[in-house]
């Protein structure tokens, strides 16, 4: 029986469809990656076996959607990867698990704690875990201790740094619904981590980011520290992950402090699998059933990447802009 994943809104993330696809061959197992995104255009889906197009998650129909694709394709295991379905997938996994669908999301419960950022840090601070101080605007004083990091309560696009009174009541009326955070003054790093569908932490990698660029990880090495494999695992025993998690940190003062968690694959992801951490093969692994034991700790230190942009070029461009969504479009990608 083949094992079929769908990586949804596959956009740039090339490399994660061709980590799924290596997984698959260094097992030995059948399947395909089958990509679903709203454009025919985006690169990721020229790089999968096949690919379909689907509305928005804001789309009422999203779910039946990617639900009547399964079917079609015989899909085992589901990969979202933007934060807008998380929830929706959240909602539906135990359900779907039950038609032979595996769905790479924590449960519903720490998918919308984790996206909300006040909540996320107050929460992990009330179970005694390191998290920077965060505040919503009823709750700042009218001198505030400055300077403070503020961004929107949900997702990182547009997040500033603010050094006075007046930066801080400025863009606290300027960001949509924002969240004020103390600002963290360290080494940053993204910990990379995978956990079984029960919640057990099966692997953990550190980053430490040196460049970051239009939100995605540049530059960088793993780091095997102790301190930041045990903030790791202790998050994951508060907060119960299923699959990908990255926990976004400074180290201050030689105590790692969590400021950001997004409860799927990051853009870091090669540098992990390169490190010896192969978090889709593992994934692969859980929804064929079998057993993956924990390998904390295990994975080549000081490892750098050096990420770089590449282009697609896209023939028949007409074509596929023309197929009606649910239809399964033919890969026009030339290079």
């Amino acid at each position: 029986m083949p094992l079929n994943v769908l990586i949804t809104a596959v956009s740039r993330r090339v490399p994660l469809v061709k980590a799924f696809r290596h997984a698959l061959n260094a097992l030995n197992v059948r399947g395909s990656v089958i990509a679903a995104d709203v454009n025919p255009l985006s690169p990721g889906v020229h790089f999968c076996d096949r690919a379909y197009q689907v509305p928005l998650p804001s789309d009422p129909g999203y779910l039946d959607a990617i639900s009547d694709l399964c079917e079609a394709e015989g899909i085992n295991l589901i990969v979202p990867t933007m934060d807008e379905e998380l929830p929706l997938f959240a909602s539906v996994a135990t359900r779907w698990a039950r038609r032979g669908i595996r769905v790479a999301v924590s449960p519903e419960e720490t998918t919308l704690i984790c996206q909300d950022t006040f909540t996320a840090c107050t929460f992990l601070r009330d179970a005694g875990i390191a998290a920077a101080e965060s505040f919503l605007p009823f709750m700042m004083s009218d001198e505030p201790r400055l300077p403070l990091f503020i961004k929107p309560r949900r997702g990182n696009a547009g997040a500033v740094t603010a050094t006075t009174k007046a930066h801080v009541d400025f863009f606290l009326s300027y960001i949509e619904d924002p969240v004020a955070q103390e600002c963290l003054d360290g080494p940053e790093y993204a910990i990379d981590v995978m956990c079984d569908f029960n919640g057990r932490p099966l692997s953990v990698v550190p980053h430490e980011v040196l460049e970051t660029g239009l939100g995605f990880f540049e530059r960088g090495r793993t780091v095997n520290d102790q301190k930041l494999l045990d903030l790791a695992t202790d998050c994951a025993d508060v907060l119960k992950f299923t699959g990908p998690t990255t926990i976004r940190c400074r180290v201050v003062n030689g105590r790692p402090t969590v400021f950001d968690i997004n409860p799927c694959f990051s853009s870091g992801l090669p540098l992990t699998i390169a490190a010896g951490a192969d978090f889709p093969s593992m994934l692969l692994q859980l929804a064929l059933g079998r057993d993956v034991e924990p390998s904390i700790g295990h994975f080549k230190s000081d490892c750098w990447m050096s990420n770089y942009e590449a282009p697609v070029f896209v023939d028949r461009v007409s074509e596929l802009l023309a197929i009606p969504r649910g239809v399964e479009f033919q890969m026009a990608a030339v290079a």
